[in-house]
């Protein structure tokens, strides 16, 4: 297993052809990569791909939230 930026990926396949190879639309790709979400494109052995998202935890919006409850 590789894993590489989404940024990466998509400048070496072009984002058309990256969005086809994740089963997601490019204008979804688009904003994913115009927003800075921080993903990772995984090539698995039998040449298929996946992608993961690295988010801290615990999130920070329920980390606001617990916070706020105190």
């Amino acid at each position: 297993m590789e894993r590489i930026p989404l940024a990466d990926f998509c400048e070496a396949h072009g984002q058309t052809a990256a969005a086809k190879k994740l089963c997601i639309t490019q204008g979804a790709l688009s904003k994913a990569l115009r927003i800075g979400r921080k993903v990772d494109v995984i090539t698995h052995r039998d040449g298929s791909f996946s992608a993961e998202e690295i988010k801290p935890f615990p999130s920070q919006s329920q980390a606001s939230r617990d916070s706020e409850v105190v």
